[in-house]
Order: C-alpha cells, then structure tokens, then sequence
C-alpha cells in the first residue's frame, strides 16, 4: 500500500493491543501514530512504515492537502476502493460522504491542519446498514509544513451498494499535546556583600599616623 517503504526505527510493538475493539485498526492506527510522536508536535510523513500498521493496512490512507479544506489520497488501502467500487487514490477524500455532510467535513479538515489536531469521526452510510469511525492524524512533509495526514476509516455493516456514501453523525477534534519534560528553576547564587573599606587611621600635618590621647575628667 505504502509507496518506498523504509527501515523503521520508530515501528510501534502492538502485542497487547485489544483486538476485541469494535474498530479495533481505527485504535491501533492511532496508538501507531502517537508512538511515532512521542514528544514532539508531529512525526513527518517519512516516519511512516507499513509494518507498524500491518493489521490495519487495508483501512489506512494517506492524505495530502491540496487547497484550503481539500485534501487527497495519495495511496489507500483495499477497503476504501471496495467501498467506492473504484481505485481511490487521486479522489478527494470528501468522495465518501454524502453532499450534506462534505462542507462540515471540509471545514473540520482544514482545522485539523492548521491547529493542528486530531479529528474522530462517527459516521453512518446513507440506507443506515452501515456504521464507520474514521481518524484523521497530522504529519509533517519533509519540508517541514503541516501538509500530509495518515488516517484509517473503517466500517461496519452491508455496504454492497457502491459507492457507499456517509453522513457524518459525530466529529470530536482533539488538540495534540505536547508533553514537556518538568524543569525545576536553577538556584539563584547568594548575592555576594560588599566588602567596606577599613577605616583610614588619623594623620598629622606631617602626614605620619599618631594617637591621640584624651584624658578623662575622672
């Protein structure tokens, strides 16, 4: 599905991961994506290798932003062209949704790359024999903008009409969070005093120091 694939040195172990999830590939897509983030804002497009998604591979896609609100597949996987009923790569991802539903779906995406954010979406095909949840994740390309999204929409249900078209029943956005390590405030150094100067002893005319003798009326 991938096009180039490279040696991954961020591949995700999945070993306990719930498979009994009703949209068990839209978690471990999501779970992937995080491990490849870590502590940064976003992994770049290049992070991606096939083998951390293997088990959701079919359901995954690639989306590359071509206008405000307008985003591409760039490669998808078997069961979105199954769903269409045609290869989808090129197609607007809006492709699978309903008339109704793709000016919410346009401006939800473009908030997604700008913020950028995490999106969820609950969706349900047109004669309701269907349900699907879809994950929209930011990437960055390798030139550094915010321009690239893996995803994974997966469905349920009779879909043997095609093209199945969805009205969107829910979206949930989600900020992506940085976790910054906690950095305690380096000590301030004691101000130092000081140091005043001696007193100068008393002088003659002549200039040589003396004493001075001052009896007491006792």
């Amino acid at each position: 599905m991938y096009e180039n694939p490279k040696d991954a040195q961020n591949i995700v172990k999945l070993t306990d991961f719930h498979t009994g999830h009703s949209f068990a590939a839209v978690a471990q897509v999501e779970a992937y994506w995080e491990g490849l983030r870590q502590d940064r804002l976003l992994p770049k497009r290049s992070d991606i290798d096939p083998r951390g998604i293997e088990a959701a591979l079919e359901y995954a896609f690639i989306l590359e932003r071509v206008a405000p609100g307008v985003a591409r597949m760039r490669i998808a996987g078997s069961h979105l062209s199954d769903l269409m009923g045609m290869e989808v790569r090129g197609m607007p991802i809006t492709a699978f949704l309903s008339t109704e539903s793709r000016r919410r779906f346009s401006d939800m995406l473009e908030e997604l790359f700008a913020t950028p954010a995490v999106g969820s979406l609950a969706l349900r095909n047109e004669t309701g024999e269907a349900e699907g949840r879809m994950i929209l994740l930011p990437l960055k390309s390798d030139m550094g903008d915010v321009s690239r999204m893996l995803g994974c929409f997966m469905t349920k249900g009779d879909i043997a009409a095609d093209p199945c078209r969805f009205n969107i029943e829910n979206i949930q956005i989600r900020p992506i969070a940085v976790n910054q390590p906690a950095v305690d405030p380096a000590p301030q150094a004691p101000v130092a005093e000081t140091p005043r100067p001696a007193p100068r002893p008393t002088t003659g005319a002549t200039g040589v120091p003396y004493l001075r003798l001052v009896k007491s009326d006792s």
